[in-house]
């Protein structure tokens, strides 16, 4: 860790008092698979790399892990990790495979291969994406992957539309965001590209399992990614063009089809080096939306602040300095009023989970308990609240296992004293 002898005082005092006593995570489950440690290399019967997690409204866990084997050389000669799982949890550890993505007939994924993030919908039914599959003769990380929906019991899988049309890709594809539900009962999301440098808005109608291109985005110049949709409580959406300068807020009406852009501009620092969102938006305990931004060419990650309007844009000073911004997984507004964030590579490059103040954008703590030798493993991916206040987030990889297996990443819990939702 980089903090200085003060600030660690600082530190043990907060976790003394409003954090309660150092707290830390908790594996509640490992993914292991079949081969050594020290190779990594074999089949992963219950999944590894799992990326994903919601807590369902019967109060189980649902998620998503990337692979089903893992290795620097996969079956049949090629040389990726391939497959997947969509799983159950417990909250007490046991977990269920609920689906699993295999390969079919010609080499290829006909229903997806790396699932990625999850969103229960309104009818009860788990939505996803797949990051590839789809194309025919493609073994491993090839095609844009699929839009698939199944019941929290694991049956009833669909496909509901390929982001691949007989094999012509194009460059559609989805964002690495999960979708959300609108107030008229329907499914939102963000695809990047859809014959367009700028990407577009799609609905999903769970009566019928519909797919529909409702909006276009126009970033008016750069090319730019659309981030995830953001649901505000009047019923409409915000988002945020990544990778673009200047930056745009996106601001979209389900009810009237209406988009709107207000063009960001974010600070140069140093008189060269210009800023620009790396994050989707979060609401704050103000009402106003907040994100990440990082600065090109530097290192170190940033909280910024704008009005939904697109007025007053604050962009606080950074609050690390870690070489690529150490790769946060967005930002959630916990039940105490603070942002917490999973930081995949981290300070020691193994993660960190770390809390921002909203006031000011200022580093309140930082938790660094991933290690290849941890049992929570390493790089947490992901960080949700449950109902019962306590955090749950899941690590890309490690953990322990026993011998003749190797852990792929794990599922843990953190109570860190935050009042229940």
């Amino acid at each position: 860790m980089k903090e200085t002898l003060p600030f660690v005082m600082l530190f043990a005092l907060l976790a003394g008092s409003a954090f309660g006593a150092d707290p830390q995570p908790v594996a509640v489950y490992t993914f292991t698979c079949t081969g050594s440690q020290r190779a990594r290399f074999g089949p992963c019967p219950n999944g590894g790399r799992p990326d994903s997690l919601i807590q369902g409204s019967d109060g189980n866990f649902y998620g998503a892990a990337q692979v089903t084997f893992e290795g620097s050389q996969a079956p049949e000669g090629e040389s990726t990790s391939v497959g997947g799982v969509v799983f159950s949890l417990t909250p007490t550890g046991t977990l269920t495979v609920l689906h699993r993505f295999v390969p079919g007939p010609n080499k290829n994924y006909p229903n997806g291969n790396f699932p990625g993030l999850l969103t229960e919908g309104p009818d009860g039914k788990l939505y996803g994406y797949t990051t590839f599959g789809a194309v025919d003769g493609c073994y491993g990380e090839c095609g844009y992957g699929v839009l698939y929906r199944l019941d929290r019991n694991g049956s009833g899988f669909q496909v509901i539309t390929s982001f691949c049309s007989e094999g012509n890709c194009g460059d559609l594809r989805p964002t690495s965001s999960a979708m959300v539900t609108g107030t008229d009962g329907n499914l939102y999301g963000t695809v990047a590209g859809n014959g367009t440098l700028y990407g577009s808005i799609f609905k999903v109608t769970p009566s019928g399992g519909s797919y529909e291109t409702v909006v276009a985005f126009n970033f008016a110049s750069g090319e730019g990614i659309p981030s995830g949709l953001t649901a505000a409580p009047d019923g409409t959406f915000y988002a945020i063009a990544l990778g673009t300068i200047p930056a745009y807020l996106l601001h979209y009406t389900p009810s009237t089809g209406v988009l709107t852009t207000v063009t960001l501009n974010f600070p140069t620092f140093n008189g060269f080096f210009n800023s620009a969102p790396v994050s989707g938006l979060t609401f704050g305990p103000n009402g106003n939306l907040y994100g990440l931004y990082a600065v090109y060419a530097e290192a170190g990650t940033g909280l910024f602040e704008v009005e939904p309007d697109g007025n007053n844009l604050q962009v606080f000073p950074q609050y690390d300095s870690i070489p690529g911004g150490g790769s946060p997984d967005g930002v959630l507004l916990g039940s105490d009023g603070n942002f917490w964030i999973a930081n995949y590579s981290g300070s020691d490059i193994y993660g960190d989970i770390m809390t921002i103040s909203p006031t000011d954008g200022t580093l309140v703590q930082t938790l660094s308990p991933f290690s290849e030798s941890a049992s929570v493993g390493a790089f947490p991916v992901e960080l949700i609240q449950a109902k019962d206040g306590t955090l749950w987030g899941s690590t890309y990889g490690y953990g322990t296992a026993s011998t003749g297996q190797f852990a792929d990443g794990t599922i843990f819990s953190l109570n860190a004293g935050l009042p229940p939702r």
